[in-house]
């Protein structure tokens, strides 16, 4: 059987990707708050323009289950 669901989460996206972003930009080791901002914001930009083929508005994505095949993927919008 196969079926899709859609789930919305605003902060989770966000959370998720900030952290992602801080965390490599941190591994830098730069000090210049201004220049770790600028870069940090420039990534944070990069990925979700990059996540924009699948999650909607910044918050839906939709994952289809083929319980027979045992499968899980990400509809892309």
């Amino acid at each position: 059987m196969k079926f899709k669901v859609t789930l919305k989460d605003p902060d989770g996206f966000y959370g998720c990707i900030d952290d992602a972003v801080c965390d490599e930009v941190a591994k830098l080791g730069l000090t210049d708050d201004r220049e770790i901002n600028a870069i940090t914001d420039a990534r944070k930009d990069k990925v979700n323009k990059a996540l924009r083929n699948w999650v909607e508005y910044g918050e839906y994505i939709t994952i289809e289950f083929d319980t027979e095949a045992q499968t899980a993927t990400v509809v892309p919008l």
